[in-house]
């Protein structure tokens, strides 16, 4: 699964390219170390041949390039990673060819939810993006600090409560990447994980379409058992959804309207004035959806007859 040193995004690359900036930086100094540390240890070594010069005690230019170096290092430093930390802020946009696509993001103990608005859906285990498409991340905390963190696309940045943080992403390529918490908030921490799916347009509709008819609402006593502690295995066995997929990805056919700012308030959710969409033609209570294999990634036309088709609830 790509990862930091494997980049799929804009974000991630240039990132990786600053680390390695960093380190060759850094190497100027540590690689003369580490090279003349066992040579003085030899050249000085008790028996040695060296000279020994009780009365030298100063060089002037031995002390100009010890001090010189060093701050000339820090300094290129600290210009460089000043003016790209700028220019990487996870608060700007990313410029592309589409609008970017809005997804909204909401931390609990220990599962994320992420909301598409504009889609009128949701989902938990799994982040589903299109390839090429800038990604607008809004983000926020039901709970605790928290970290959220797409490897293989770069800019962990930090989710809290009753704030909202923002985070600006793009896939390159398609494929299926790992995201995580970073940020330790419990003993469910490890398990805080979900699978970021970067597939191309038409199987971005086609899961948006998948979800509307497989899923199920995100009503009042959904959100109850999603704002528990547990992970998103716990979920679904609560919404008595069948847990073999590994994944264990939860899709919700209709969201209310402003859920993620209500919850971002810390106001308790009135329900009843909560509007709730109705539910596409079709829908039905089955809502844990198998991800598709990375071959089905690559096309649309593959989805509705991949062998990782959604499993059945049990009654």
């Amino acid at each position: 699964m790509p990862g930091f040193m494997n980049p799929q995004g804009p974000i991630a690359e240039a990132q990786r390219h600053h680390f390695w900036v960093i380190i060759a930086l850094v190497m100027i100094v540590v690689i003369p170390v580490i090279i003349q540390t066992p040579l003085i240890l030899w050249r000085y070594r008790y028996r040695g041949h060296a000279v020994y010069r009780p009365k030298w005690y100063m060089s002037r230019w031995l002390d100009i390039i010890m001090w010189a170096v060093p701050i000339l290092i820090v300094a290129i430093l600290g210009s460089y990673i000043w003016r790209q930390t700028h220019e990487l802020d996870p608060y700007r946009p990313i410029a592309g060819d589409q609008p970017p696509l809005e997804i909204q993001v909401v931390g609990y103990d220990w599962k994320w939810l992420f909301i598409y608005p504009d889609q009128g859906i949701a989902t938990m285990g799994q982040l589903v993006v299109p390839v090429n498409r800038p990604i607008s991340f809004e983000l926020t905390s039901a709970t605790v600090l928290q970290s959220f963190f797409i490897p293989a696309l770069g800019s962990q940045i930090d989710v809290m409560n009753r704030m909202v943080t923002r985070l600006h992403l793009k896939a390159d390529h398609p494929g299926r990447f790992e995201g995580k918490n970073m940020q330790y908030n419990g003993e469910g921490f490890h398990r805080q994980r979900f699978v970021t799916r970067a597939v191309d347009g038409d199987a971005f509709d086609d899961f948006v379409k998948r979800t509307r008819q497989q899923g199920q609402p995100l009503d009042q006593s959904v959100y109850r058992i999603i704002a528990q502690k547990g992970d998103n295995r716990d979920v679904a066995r609560a919404l008595g959804l069948d847990t073999d997929d590994s994944d264990a990805v939860i899709c919700f056919s209709t969201v209310p309207d402003g859920l993620f700012h209500t919850i971002m308030a810390g106001s308790p959710i009135d329900w009843s004035a909560m509007t709730i969409p109705p539910p596409q033609q079709g829908t039905t209570r089955t809502s844990v959806i198998g991800a598709p294999s990375d071959h089905d990634t690559a096309s649309s036309s593959d989805h509705p007859s991949s062998s990782h088709e959604r499993k059945e609830a049990q009654p």
